[in-house]
């Protein structure tokens, strides 16, 4: 809670400093949106829904390409697409910045060493690693896999696998392919259980 504090006190000296500038559109898109952010995603970046991602630690970059996909209708999520409408590009850089400086999520349960051990090899084996770092911290326009909810991992994939999830390049797509249901099961374990 002290973090989201920090975080609206920072966000309302920005939209201070944007209204002086005449960025009031900003300040009203911010001061409506942020709030729902987090109602979804989690007050501190860490969400409790599990069809609901965890932005914390996210790569501004990253989020800002799914901001934009949203707005555009790239991406189909009806409530991400209507919360989108009317946010310029600089408004999306803006939130971006903002939603990348939440804390990133942590792991809450102990894991099983043997689990996370043939779970790293998968890691290895299918270059989860190449892409999202060797810790799955993410980087640019990579999202950040490490600590994220267990469920949403597997949701996702199988998606990605099933083609039901649009990406912005074709690699996911390529990468699940070969995996099985268990492989996807055991890929989303170790991710949720890093640091």
């Amino acid at each position: 809670m002290r973090f989201v504090r920090q975080l609206m006190s920072t966000c309302f000296m920005m939209l201070a400093l944007g209204s002086a500038g005449g960025s009031s559109s900003w300040s009203a898109a911010l001061e409506q949106r942020l709030p729902t952010c987090l109602a979804c995603h989690g007050e501190n970046g860490t969400s409790v829904n599990p069809d609901v991602p965890s932005l914390g630690g996210q790569a501004a970059p990253y989020m800002e390409i799914q901001l934009y996909l949203f707005r555009e209708g790239m991406r189909p999520v009806e409530v991400m697409n209507e919360a989108m409408k009317g946010i310029g590009d600089d408004e999306l850089s803006k939130l971006a910045g903002l939603l990348s400086a939440l804390p990133p999520p942590t792991p809450t349960d102990p894991s099983d060493p043997a689990r996370m051990q043939h779970a790293g090899a998968l890691v290895h084996q299918h270059r989860c690693d190449f892409c999202h770092n060797s810790d799955l911290s993410g980087r640019e326009n990579v999202p950040r896999i490490a600590g994220q909810r267990e469920d949403y991992l597997v949701k996702t994939m199988r998606e990605y696998k099933s083609n039901t999830r649009p990406g912005y390049d074709a690699s996911m797509a390529d990468v699940v392919q070969p995996l099985t249901d268990d492989d996807i099961r055991e890929l989303a374990y170790y991710a949720a259980h890093q640091p």
